[in-house]
């Protein structure tokens, strides 16, 4: 009778176990996969506000780019002084976040 109880207690202890691990193991990928998106996002940001800066007919000084790996979108906010820099700061972030969707909420502000 001992003897059951002592594998019955065992194999619980087992099953608990490996219930923990899986749990444990699971939130791993979970971390990991919450990980990768993020830095995927930053990449994207550095990617849109490099091009942005890089382009010297945009007053990009007043620009911030956001970006939401989850939601696979861009937002650029902030302001600039004309329409042209407005739309032409949009375009680069399209061409240089492929497969984003891009909210532009860049206000034109003259200066």
């Amino acid at each position: 009778m001992t003897r059951i109880i002592t594998s019955t207690i065992l194999a619980a202890y087992v099953l608990a176990s490996a219930v923990a691990c899986s749990n444990t193991a699971r939130g791993v990928v979970d971390d990991t996969k919450d990980n990768t998106a993020a830095v995927r996002g930053g990449l994207e940001t550095i990617d849109v506000k490099s091009a942005i800066m890089a382009d010297k007919t945009i007053d990009s000084g007043a620009i911030d780019v956001d970006t939401y790996q989850d939601k696979k979108l861009v937002v650029l906010r902030g302001s600039v002084p004309t329409p042209e820099q407005k739309a032409k700061s949009e375009a680069i972030a399209r061409k240089h976040a492929t497969g984003y969707t891009i909210d532009n909420r860049l206000v034109v502000a003259p200066q």
